[in-house]
């Protein structure tokens, strides 16, 4: 299902893309996509294409980091820029909260 390489940073990365091989609503994914225009030094985690042609981006980040200023503003801007582009399934992944 990946167009290329897949190289993942972290566990959730890793996890989650075997999650979206096994999915069976999920075509075909793109890994490390990096976005232009103003947002290039930047790059989305997960850009999946679904059976039915829409599209669906993840980005997968550790709880404890999600609340951190540059947390936010990062994921706000990968938001922002796929919205822009049409894409309303957009969302996020964390890894379990540690107890």
């Amino acid at each position: 299902k990946f167009t290329s390489i897949c190289k993942t940073y972290d566990p959730i990365q890793s996890a989650y893309a075997n999650i979206l091989v096994k999915n069976k609503d999920i075509a075909e994914v793109r890994c490390n996509v990096i976005l232009d225009d103003d947002c290039s030094e930047y790059m989305t985690d997960f850009v999946c294409t679904k059976t039915n042609g829409d599209l669906m981006v993840r980005e997968c980040i550790s709880i404890r980091l999600l609340e951190k200023p540059l947390s936010m503003k990062l994921m706000d801007m990968s938001r922002t820029y796929w919205l822009r582009h049409g894409v309303s399934d957009w969302g996020i992944v964390v890894d379990a909260a540690e107890e």
